[in-house]
């Protein structure tokens, strides 16, 4: 199981995105180009580039390969189902994990969130915990293909031989990685966006 990241702390430029663009299987860019406001197709566009940038460190691929989405929307490579990916952006960052199983990762920026929302949907007193609670949920729900709904109900205990790892990213966010694997991630790649589009 192997992960990266890249924060984003500038917008892109245009020649940027319309490179990024370009290197996006028609079906995503044509799902980036319907988002209006172009500074919220920047991290949807960096998750993609960063997945292309793995696949190739990990497996020497060049381009993306064919993405299908299974009935629950998680995605995969039709053409290659023992190459186990998943993504996951927040305002500012993105996360990547390859594996040769299942996996779900989250990424979230801790950000102001309602008393309200804090204690009505994770049971706990403060914004980091929140988003604790947040990540753990949405990882396990994207690593099962079980869709949102597990993320509104009370968190549940992890199911045998399942697993959960935060992991460490950028000051400010809170990350984790849902697997069946009982080997922990290493590391985290850490980019920046200029590493990133170079």
């Amino acid at each position: 199981m192997e992960l990266w990241a890249v924060e984003l702390t500038r917008p892109l430029t245009e020649k940027e995105e319309a490179d990024l663009l370009s290197l996006m299987p028609p079906e995503r860019r044509e799902r980036a180009l319907r988002i209006r406001e172009r500074e919220r197709r920047r991290e949807p566009l960096c998750a993609y580039m960063l997945l292309r940038y793995a696949l190739y460190e990990k497996l020497g691929w060049k381009e993306l390969p064919e993405i299908g989405l299974e009935s629950m929307g998680k995605p995969f490579f039709p053409q290659f189902p023992t190459v186990h990916f998943n993504l996951s952006h927040t305002r500012g960052a993105v996360l990547v994990g390859l594996h040769d199983r299942p996996l779900g990762v989250d990424i979230e920026r801790i950000r102001p969130v309602s008393q309200r929302a804090v204690q009505r949907l994770a049971g706990v007193a403060t914004e980091k915990a929140f988003f604790e609670s947040w990540v753990r949920r949405e990882a396990r729900a994207k690593r099962s293909g079980s869709g949102v709904g597990m993320l509104l109900g009370a968190e549940t205990e992890l199911m045998p031989g399942e697993h959960f790892y935060f992991v460490e990213t950028f000051q400010g966010f809170v990350a984790g990685v849902a697997t069946k694997s009982l080997d922990p991630p290493g590391k985290v790649r850490r980019f920046s966006l200029d590493d990133l589009v170079k």
